[in-house]
């Protein structure tokens, strides 16, 4: 790995949160849709169900474009890549604010999805490389705050200014605040150097590196299970009353998120096999809190808060997992965690859909439990490789990417 020795014990903060910013705008513009359906749908004269495909549409984007897209860039320069993903952004936003043809706003929402996928497969390894490994997990955690405040701030904002101003003018927007970030990455971003054909290792090898097919399991299992409660949270919390207060529920789940992302920042380094458990095992505990709890308006609350907790770490130490246990392949295996990660996402809303429809939210947080249950024995299994035990600079030898 290439550091600046200049950067020395200090965090890039300015450069670190340049790459939160492109995190919040893929975050923000993969949701955007689903607040605005019935104004998208009138502006385009379609039906509301149409206008919710601008959201599969993108997730698909991602999910075909994470790894074959990370595997062709490898070899060019870092900030390169990181400008191609957000002058994206700002192409296809602005299509979709200008179009008047469905078809057209889709392949739009598509090729948005593409830039994602190469953006979240770059992200956390630009963020590792701008400084020493002792502060990798950190500068991590820094890099992956725009993801609880895309949703839980971004998401109802950007769904009110459309309301207020109208759904094109919300995308005309994310295209305003992704020219600011252009000039920003310009200015505060350093640039690296792509990897030599000597130093890239092929997605079998990647794939096949102990510990990353681990952690590849926990990603799934445990983002599977958030996103099964996540994605029905509204029928989940009309149970106790809160129908009409699901924007107060996931407010709490996001503040809650952006405390976990702190805490995660100072325990990464030293105890990421600690707090991958430790996060495992209360989510367990609240889903089987929420079983024996449903009803109960301040139950879910303070369930809700404790789960954002374990939520908002997360991506950190997964994904600090996963490169250190890739070592030079990272940045391929992280694109790999763009598609698992999304693939979870997708499952959450179809296991979630079954659920709901046999059985009721009742048949929740029994599949939550045996999900987490098995997260935790994957995660507990690996503490040879992709879970190691102790400081991750002394389990592992950080080589980068």
């Amino acid at each position: 790995m290439i550091i600046d020795k200049r950067q020395g014990e200090k965090l890039p903060l300015g450069a670190l949160l340049a790459l939160a910013m492109t995190g919040f705008i893929c975050i923000v513009t993969e949701t955007l849709p689903a607040g605005l359906l019935p104004e998208i749908g009138s502006g385009l004269g379609i039906s509301a169900s149409l206008a919710g495909q601008m959201v599969t549409v993108y997730a698909l984007g991602s999910l075909l474009a994470a790894i074959p897209l990370t595997i062709a860039t490898q070899s060019w320069r870092r900030r390169t890549v990181l400008l191609l993903t957000v002058v994206g952004f700002l192409v296809f936003n602005s299509i979709t604010a200008l179009s008047s043809q469905y078809w057209l706003t889709l392949v739009a929402r598509f090729f948005a999805g593409v830039s994602a996928g190469l953006a979240w497969s770059l992200i956390a390894g630009y963020a590792r490389r701008m400084v020493v490994p002792q502060l990798q997990g950190r500068a991590l955690a820094v890099a992956m705050v725009g993801t609880p405040i895309a949703l839980s701030l971004g998401v109802p904002l950007g769904t009110w200014l459309g309301g207020f101003m109208g759904w094109r003018m919300a995308f005309g927007l994310m295209s305003g605040l992704t020219m600011g970030l252009i000039a920003w990455v310009m200015i505060k971003v350093p640039d690296y150097p792509g990897q030599s054909s000597s130093q890239r290792m092929a997605l079998r090898q990647v794939f096949f590196t102990p510990g990353v097919r681990s952690v590849l399991g926990v990603v799934f299992t445990w983002m599977l299970a958030h996103n099964l409660l996540y994605t029905y949270v509204a029928p989940f919390v009309s149970k106790a009353g809160l129908a009409s207060d699901v924007d107060l529920v996931l407010l709490a789940f996001g503040v809650a998120a952006l405390g976990g992302i702190w805490l995660t920042g100072r325990l990464v380094d030293r105890h990421l096999r600690t707090a991958v458990l430790a996060s495992l095992a209360t989510f367990a505990a609240v889903s089987i809190f929420f079983g024996l709890f449903s009803n109960s308006a301040w139950a879910i609350y303070a369930g809700v808060f404790i789960w954002g907790l374990t939520f908002g770490g997360a991506a950190t130490l997964l994904q600090t997992a996963l490169a250190d246990a890739a070592g030079k392949g990272a940045d391929v295996a992280l694109s790999m965690n763009v598609v698992v990660w999304n693939s979870a996402i997708a499952g959450g809303g179809l296991l979630g859909g079954v659920l709901l429809g046999q059985w009721g939210v009742s048949a929740f947080p029994s599949v939550l439990v045996a999900l987490l249950l098995l997260s935790l024995a994957i995660a507990f299994q690996a503490r040879g490789h992709g879970f190691p035990q102790g400081h991750r600079n002394t389990a592992h030898t950080v080589v980068g990417h």
